[in-house]
């Protein structure tokens, strides 16, 4: 696997270019593709591999230890597109180093900058994103989780799950209640230290790809007021910036994982025989790898072009976003069925990496917003513009 062509189009700059040849020799010989009998261990390996690397620098800004003076979109959706090319639980373990921290780093204050991020920038510790609920997915504005302000520190009652790195994480950012309103107003963001008395592990949660996921319990969880982000209130606003930042990585990943799945085809199809000739001899098979490059593609415009919106503007990339997300994480579930397909029955045995790649793309089309909800978005952005739009 070389650079990706995408690498050319003008919203990347050399540094990008750069970033993307070192990122790909690194993982060439530094990420294990075997899924591991440890998840945790593993996970843990490899944020301390990403750390000692330097490439969780770019989960945080320079003043905290991290490699640029802003978060760059675009260099995260590079590495984790670079990363999942070779492991999904590679992808994972730096994608959560940024999404887990991203809140403090854009709405924490000084202190709580300098006390966590350092660590998320090295490796040295873990972050969660602690936003779902039982019955709050997709839909934030559900979340039921309480913060009852008590002198100078908040109580937190409520349950979170789905919780990406719940368990093995140092912290984690919560999202809950601290006023009476309903929907999306009332809720503020707090950090809250693993260990912190009420904050227990109530379950684990397996699933087709393992990776580190639970449901976490807040029992009178007392936290000091200065581990709020913003103001109370805020939490809505915190938690869809930070989402603005990462959900275009999330389409990056798929990219990856789709790009491998492309490639692991076209390698299959040279070299299986059938009534005398290749599969890639065919043209079925010259269709369907024509039809995947091109998803492929389509779906890198989408990313790079939310990346860079907003990397460079000065507006919300929230439709831009969710277009990027439903695109690549839908086209590449579509790819890589079509690459098992290609393998036949070789292509559904474990340890094979099409097979490895069919259960890791999955879960990419639910969460950070089920493919279902960034249709919503994406259609009711679009009605609210139409709508402005007339009324001048």
């Amino acid at each position: 696997m070389g650079a990706p062509a995408h690498l050319e189009w003008p919203w990347f700059d050399a540094s990008h270019r750069e970033l993307a040849a070192a990122a790909h020799a690194w993982a060439a010989t530094n990420i294990d593709e075997k899924e591991p009998d440890d998840v945790d261990a593993a996970c843990r390996r490899l944020v301390s591999d990403l750390g000692r690397a330097g490439w969780l620098r770019y989960c945080v800004t320079s003043d905290y230890g991290g490699a640029l003076s802003d978060l760059d979109t675009r260099s995260i959706c590079i590495l984790r597109e670079t990363f999942a090319y070779r492991s999904g639980l590679a992808d994972f373990s730096f994608a959560l180093q940024g999404l887990g921290s991203g809140a403090i780093s854009l709405r924490g204050s000084d202190v709580l900058r300098r006390e966590y991020l350092p660590r998320v920038a090295s490796g040295s510790a873990i972050p969660a994103f602690a936003l779902s609920e039982p019955d709050a997915g997709s839909d934030v504005a559900a979340v039921a989780a309480t913060a009852r302000r008590k002198g100078d520190a908040y109580v937190l009652d409520g349950t979170k799950t789905w919780i990406s790195n719940g368990g093995i994480a140092d912290f984690y950012v919560v999202f809950a209640r601290t006023g009476a309103s309903t929907g999306s107003k009332g809720l503020s963001a707090f950090v809250v230290d693993a260990g912190t008395p009420g904050l227990t592990l109530e379950s684990r949660i397996d699933v087709i790809a393992p990776h580190p996921l639970a449901t976490m319990r807040l029992r009178g969880c007392e936290v000091a007021a200065g581990k709020r982000l913003g103001e109370e209130g805020d939490g809505f606003k915190i938690a869809m910036q930070t989402l603005d930042v990462f959900r275009p990585s999330v389409a990056a990943a798929a990219i990856g994982l789709a790009r491998r799945a492309l490639d692991e085809a076209m390698a299959r199809a040279g070299e299986r025989r059938m009534f005398g000739q290749t599969l890639a001899d065919f043209q079925l098979t010259q269709a369907a790898i024509g039809d995947m490059a091109a998803g492929i593609d389509a779906s890198a415009l989408l990313a790079y072009r939310a990346a860079w919106l907003r990397d460079t503007g000065t507006r919300r990339i929230t439709k831009e976003a969710a277009m990027a997300k439903m695109v690549a994480t839908e086209t590449a579930q579509q790819v890589i069925d079509r690459a098992v397909q290609v393998f036949g029955g070789l292509g559904v045995t474990r340890g094979v990496v099409v097979e490895r790649l069919y259960r890791e793309i999955r879960a990419l089309r639910i969460y950070e917003g089920a493919t279902e909800v960034q249709r919503l978005i994406v259609g009711r952005q679009m009605l609210a513009e139409f709508a402005k739009e007339r009324a001048r």
